[in-house]
């Protein structure tokens, strides 16, 4: 099983990573699902089977036949941060690997729901991360500038629970 992943996209000029290795290729699509794959001066034919729900295929090249399961991975992480906004958590973590673009909060710093706490950039992207509900900001772990791992706890947080009560 390969980890392809889409890096870049324009035109017919596809770059994409198989278990981390960069590939530049031409992909050409024909009407009849086969496209021309040209790597490194090389073409290649393959034939795309779209399964139902679209986001499955068999693809045939070289008299092989190969599965592929599309993950959308900006969607998985939508889904999952969509799951995490019922209540604030005392960390804010990062989903992806990616680059800390800014941190316009400073330790001590209270913050309202909605409040941006890191700018991360991943796949030439920019996310704002927010909280959303009143907090402290505890610690602050990394720096503009630093790169971050998956998962990676980036700042804590006192969560301020409800004052009415």
């Amino acid at each position: 099983m390969a980890d392809v992943t889409l890096v870049s996209k324009e035109g017919n000029k596809v770059q994409l990573t198989i278990d981390g290795v960069p590939y530049d290729v031409d992909i050409v699509m024909a009407e009849n699902g086969s496209c021309s794959i040209l790597h490194n001066g090389k073409s290649y034919n393959a034939e795309l089977i779209r399964k139902e729900g679209g986001k499955s295929y068999t693809v045939n090249a070289h008299y092989q036949s190969y599965n592929i399961d599309i993950i959308d991975s900006q969607a998985k992480y939508l889904r999952m941060r969509k799951g995490a906004d019922e209540k604030q958590q005392d960390k804010i973590i990062s989903p992806m690997p990616g680059k800390v673009v800014k941190i316009p909060v400073k330790a001590g710093d209270r913050l309202e729901a909605g409040d941006i706490v890191a700018v991360i950039e991943a796949m030439k992207m920019q996310s704002n991360y927010k909280v959303n509900s009143p907090c402290v900001v505890k610690e602050i772990l990394v720096n503009e500038g630093d790169s971050v791992n998956s998962n990676q706890v980036i700042m804590t947080l006192d969560v301020i629970e409800d004052e009415e009560n």
